[in-house]
């Protein structure tokens, strides 16, 4: 077979193939932009959810970050805050028989009747300001009922007004604000572990049970089995004082280092999880 025997190539085909081909392309392409706007518009819509979901959750992440800030602000300074809660509590004892010895009684009325669920203000057993003496203790026993009446009466120009707090009281007090005072400074030098319980109880428990608590004891046979106690014992302000001063330097002893681990860890945690 020679060259001129081969079929001769039809134009009219080879167009009409060249434009099925082109139809063809034409058609994926079309389907592969079908195909990637559906993809952009997937990812559109996820990223707008996720940006709902940022906002919306927004309020509660930088409120979690605020209370996390809080926190390692007392982590950080819960020393001066005890210390200075300290300073107010003594403060408005103090200020009460001021206030009373300025005129301002209602004031001073506020002021005892604030600090009224949290101690006794027997004026027997209380210090006593701008009056003739610091105390006045009682010379004879009275009943429970007379020591009730008693806690009412806050004082007068003659004998001076009581502070809002007993002497046992204050002393716990003054003493763990010395303490902490103390401590606050001394802890960045040195590491001062809690005092063992039994140091505490020992030398801050036991002394002011043994005082407040035989008098109590005291008090209780006298009222009810006379016949077994003629007198009831009463204890003096420098007792009170005293062991309300080491029951306070007790209690911080072992609660302000206990405290400094616990605050110390959650200031670590925090500064390692964000930063600060």
């Amino acid at each position: 077979m020679t060259t001129d025997d081969l079929p001769t190539p039809d134009p009219a085909a080879r167009t009409g193939e060249a434009d099925a081909r082109e139809a063809d392309a034409r058609e994926t392409d079309a389907r592969d932009r079908g195909t990637r706007d559906d993809a952009l518009a997937i990812v559109r819509e996820a990223e707008s959810r996720i940006q709902a979901r940022h906002a919306a959750a927004s309020p509660a992440r930088d409120a979690a970050t605020r209370l996390n800030r809080g926190v390692l602000f007392l982590a950080s300074h819960w020393i001066a805050l005890f210390n200075l809660l300290m300073v107010v509590h003594l403060a408005g004892a103090v200020l009460a028989p001021v206030a009373m010895h300025l005129g301002l009684t209602r004031i001073g009325g506020a002021l005892y009747a604030l600090y009224g669920p949290f101690c006794h203000q027997y004026p027997f057993r209380s210090w006593f300001l701008f009056g003739e003496a610091a105390a006045y203790p009682l010379r004879e026993p009275v009943s429970v009922l007379e020591m009730s009446e008693l806690g009412h009466f806050v004082g007068n120009p003659e004998v001076g007004y009581k502070m809002a707090l007993c002497q046992r009281d204050i002393a716990i007090y003054a003493a763990m604000l010395l303490a902490g005072l103390i401590y606050g400074p001394l802890r960045k030098r040195v590491r001062i572990p809690p005092l063992p319980l039994w140091l505490t109880f020992v030398f801050g428990i036991l002394p002011m049970f043994l005082d407040g608590g035989v008098q109590w004891l005291s008090y209780a046979l006298w009222q009810f089995i006379p016949a077994l106690l003629s007198q009831p014992f009463e204890t003096i302000p420098a007792m009170r004082t005293l062991t309300g001063a080491l029951f306070g330097l007790g209690v911080t002893a072992v609660g302000y280092p206990t405290l400094a681990i616990y605050f110390d860890d959650i200031r670590a945690t925090l500064k390692k999880k964000y930063g600060w």
